[in-house]
């Protein structure tokens, strides 16, 4: 019987996606259902599937990151909202992609490829991953200003002086050396519109300037906190990213 795990942060797309599964191919065995990349990853460990349908954006670990370590172990089909998004690099017939909301149609053609793959080993797709990130980057606007509302006055505030982004419930914190103001625009947006080799996203919640590390401390668990200069508050990191600090 053929396995599958899916994963797709967005909950309604997650329940749809797996119920016309269920229905199209009824054969198949959805072994895991999971919210996030890092999720995806311990199922991946625990037991190898057949097939992986992996949501691109994802908060934390993307599905390009879990695709990176299936490593040949499983085929993989991307669920991306973006109709353009790396079609080249889907025709190639390494993955397959469905869009998102998925239809019956689209899911069928789907379907009827992977049964057609069952039986051979999946492709490497190293050249695949690096087209999409390339599209991924050609994509994305970076941001120079962040419009901010401090009472009843709107201020711009440069990127480049951000020390960091943290969500706040409803909202994200923006903090700079000598102000603190609140935005709506939630740390999954942000990180569309920043520069990745700027800003790191070190939480689900939290993006840091690499500008702005004065060190990294560990506490007896391990567990690695960034120390913020001119700051006195430090910035949880969690397990997903601690590899961005090994050398630290």
């Amino acid at each position: 019987m053929p396995t599958a795990i899916l994963a797709e942060d967005e909950p309604i797309l997650r329940t749809q996606l797996e119920t016309k599964l269920r229905r199209l191919w009824p054969e198949l065995e959805i072994i895991a259902s999971v919210e996030d990349g890092a999720a995806a990853l311990e199922a991946l460990e625990e037991r190898p599937p057949d097939f992986m349908f992996l949501d691109i954006q994802m908060p934390e670990v993307s599905g390009v990151d879990v695709a990176r370590q299936v490593a040949g172990r499983s085929h993989v089909v991307f669920v991306t909202a973006y109709d353009q998004y790396a079609i080249e690099a889907f025709e190639t017939g390494a993955v397959d992609y469905i869009l998102k909301p998925a239809t019956d149609e689209r899911l069928s053609v789907t379907v009827e490829r992977l049964k057609a793959k069952a039986a051979s080993p999946p492709a490497n797709i190293d050249a695949v991953l690096a087209m999409i990130a390339d599209e991924s980057r050609a994509r994305r606007g970076r941001l120079q200003w962040i419009k901010a509302t401090m009472g009843q006055n709107m201020r711009l505030i440069p990127v480049a002086d951000v020390l960091f982004f943290q969500s706040d419930e409803k909202y994200t914190r923006v903090v700079t050396a000598d102000s603190e103001a609140l935005i709506k625009t939630p740390i999954r947006e942000l990180l569309d519109g920043l520069d990745p080799d700027v800003f790191w996203q070190i939480h689900r919640s939290t993006l840091v300037n690499v500008n702005a590390i004065a060190g990294v401390t560990r506490d007896f668990r391990g567990q690695a906190h960034v120390k913020i200069k001119g700051k006195d508050e430090s910035l949880v990191v969690s397990r997903v990213y601690s590899h961005l600090f090994k050398q630290m």
